[in-house]
């Protein structure tokens, strides 16, 4: 194996890639517009909800009841008769429907529970959850004050004091640009290896590269370090540009730590890529088995739900993905502003990961080329 065989071929990598429109094209959404929209799309709190209030009760309390939902959480409550209610949620115009029945302020005045319904559109899954319990506490705060005559502040034996760390305003953008991140590396870094060494088998270049005197360990690196450059650039521009600039999301940590973090993913994932294509008779096929394959590492790596929700042997089994550690390694730097004495573990864990994949797609790349 020599460098210069190992550069050169790297640089017609890069040239092939450069004619591919499309995968260019691909390259600068996931890298921009993609990881703006995760991070300004993601759903935190109740916004907009659409909300309709059937009141049967034309009370002082009832009428109190309704003005006490308003923009942002919820749209302007749109007073429907009750005939109207299941037409108007079977055509998803309202997400929550409040029933209001006769003689409810009486009810509450004699000291009664009268009951209040509240039907919600389940089929919106965030603002649902979310939301029935913003009406559960607004109608309930509303009744308590009309009772009392007066908003009461309950008095807590214990002050407890909210310090909400490395995120201080709770804003949803600073996650989701990260997640958006690494979601594009682990994408890009598996598709465009994988792409590359299809792309040759279906133009029939890779039957040249069998006639010319390099190796199968030549054309691997050449493909590794070609693809996860492009990467790597995508990544420093898209933290800068985007995520600080664009999305002002403070960075705590050191961004050339994260980036070298960044290689050993992008390394582990090209050789993953490469393994896969190997597997993959046609471009159509490694897109299946990407699906496959990429959909449990992330829904797996934390970066959806906390791994301490998993079951314990998910847990145990995800230590072997390649994701999980970047995952750590990830919210670690750019959120805690953690050093490489603290995420020296995940650097180790990724780098065996890869020497392990890249092995193994070593091996099965030799027998492909046989």
């Amino acid at each position: 194996m020599t460098p210069k065989n190992v550069l050169n071929l790297g640089v017609k990598e890069l040239r092939g890639l450069w004619r591919d429109r499309m995968m260019m094209v691909l390259i600068a959404y996931a890298f921009s517009l993609q990881i703006y929209t995760m991070a300004t799309a993601m759903p935190d709190a109740l916004a907009n909800a659409a909300i309709a209030i059937v009141d049967e009760d034309r009370s002082h309390l009832s009428t109190r009841i309704a003005s006490a939902f308003y923009p942002p959480w919820f749209t302007e409550p749109r007073m429907i008769a009750s005939d109207q209610v299941d037409p108007r949620m079977d055509a998803g115009k309202d997400t929550f429907a409040l029933h209001i029945p006769p003689e409810f302020e009486r009810d509450v005045l004699a000291g009664k529970a009268p009951a209040i319904q509240l039907n919600v559109d389940a089929t919106r899954m965030t603002q649902a959850f979310t939301g029935s319990v913003y009406v559960q506490q607004i109608v309930s705060g509303e009744v308590d004050e009309f009772v009392a005559g007066h908003r009461e502040i309950p008095a807590m034996p214990v002050n407890l004091v909210l310090r909400a760390r490395y995120n201080p305003e709770l804003d949803p953008t600073w996650f989701g640009a990260i997640s958006g991140l690494v979601e594009s590396i682990t994408m890009l870094a598996l598709v465009l290896t994988g792409a590359a060494l299809i792309r040759e088998k279906e133009h029939g270049t890779l039957e040249h590269l069998l006639t010319m005197p390099v190796t199968a360990t030549e054309i691997m690196l050449s493909k590794i370090w070609s693809m996860g450059l492009v990467v790597l650039f995508g990544t420093a521009f898209a933290l800068i540009v985007v995520v600080q600039i664009m999305l002002k999301v403070p960075v705590q940590g050191s961004v050339p730590l994260f980036i070298v973090g960044s290689a050993l993913m992008v390394f582990t994932m090209t050789a993953l890529g490469i393994f896969m294509a190997t597997v993959a008779g046609s471009m159509p096929q490694f897109a299946l088995l990407m699906m496959l394959v990429l959909l449990p590492l992330e829904i797996l790596s934390g970066a959806v739900t906390p791994r301490e929700s998993m079951p314990q042997i998910i847990q145990i089994l995800t230590l072997a993905s390649p994701n999980t550690h970047f995952i750590l390694l990830s919210e670690g730097i750019l959120f805690r502003g953690a050093g490489l004495d603290v995420v020296w573990p995940q650097f180790v864990a990724l780098g065996a990961i890869g020497l392990a994949l890249f092995w193994l797609a070593l091996a099965r790349f030799r027998r492909f080329m046989q």
